[in-house]
């Protein structure tokens, strides 16, 4: 547990604009862990204390997964996700307990993969995508403005010209890897962003929303818009100057500007 206390005890600043969507349970999970429960412990009371949607899992030690049994299987046959004590697991905890039914629809479209084609060398389009959203997606909600300049990768229109139209956006971290990143902010990193299309009020309705638009074929396109994420105005005290966006390394311009989105 000495590295789960180091870094859950130490290190997220529920502060950050990134977790507020996850905050309120996050800090009961985090007091949780500091005093000593195990993070798929500490996860799972949540859940008894009726804080969260039902899941349909409970969460398990790592080392209830057994020798050559792929992650995604078992989560799929058993209902079990395995938890290691470290931030990684923490922050992939924390969005199942908010978006339970996307969580869920990623397993199944992993599971029905891996019952096709076995796990290989290589995981595949869809596979590749659901893993590519699963560590680093995000979803943005926001005017058609925003999104047509992120889907050109218009930077300057989109993060200057348009900023205020930010007030009526909202940008919401899924990807656990991302979030574990985001830790340690830096300039370069990149959210892979799915823009949803209808008006969505609460986490509840996006979940249902995200989770029914999950399609192996669209997901095989590859549909999601790179977005480096301390870009996004009112999140980093830097981009306050509008140098920021000028840096071609991380606001790199597009190579594609279709963006495939999903069929009604």
């Amino acid at each position: 547990m000495a590295d789960a206390h180091a870094w859950i005890g130490q290190r997220i600043d529920w502060q950050r604009p990134w977790l507020a969507h996850l905050a309120p349970l996050g800090r009961q999970a985090q007091q949780r862990v500091q005093a000593g429960a195990s993070v798929a412990a500490a996860l799972n009371a949540l859940i008894d204390e009726g804080k969260t949607p039902a899941l349909g899992v409970r969460f398990v030690p790592q080392a209830a997964l057994p020798a050559g049994v792929a992650y995604e299987q078992f989560i799929h046959d058993q209902g079990r996700v395995p938890t290691r004590d470290n931030l990684h697991d923490f922050f992939n905890g924390l969005v199942w307990l908010h978006y339970p039914a996307t969580k869920r629809r990623f397993n199944q479209l992993q599971a029905r993969v891996i019952a096709a084609d076995g796990v290989g060398a290589r995981r595949g389009p869809v596979r590749d995508a659901l893993t590519l959203f699963d560590e680093n997606g995000a979803v943005l909600l926001a005017p058609p403005e925003l999104r047509a300049a992120l889907a050109a990768r218009q930077w300057r229109r989109l993060c200057v010209q348009l900023r205020p139209l930010w007030r009526q956006a909202q940008l919401l971290i899924l990807g656990h890897a991302l979030l574990e990143k985001l830790v340690l902010p830096r300039k370069s990193i990149t959210a892979h962003v799915y823009q949803a299309q209808a008006a969505i009020n609460d986490v509840a309705a996006l979940d249902e929303a995200l989770a029914r638009d999950l399609t192996a074929p669209w997901l095989a396109a590859k549909p999601f818009c790179p977005l480096p994420v301390l870009g996004v105005p009112g999140w980093w005290p830097d981009n306050e100057n509008f140098c920021f966006y000028d840096d071609s390394l991380v606001f790199r311009g597009a190579r594609h500007l279709a963006a495939v989105q999903p069929s009604a």
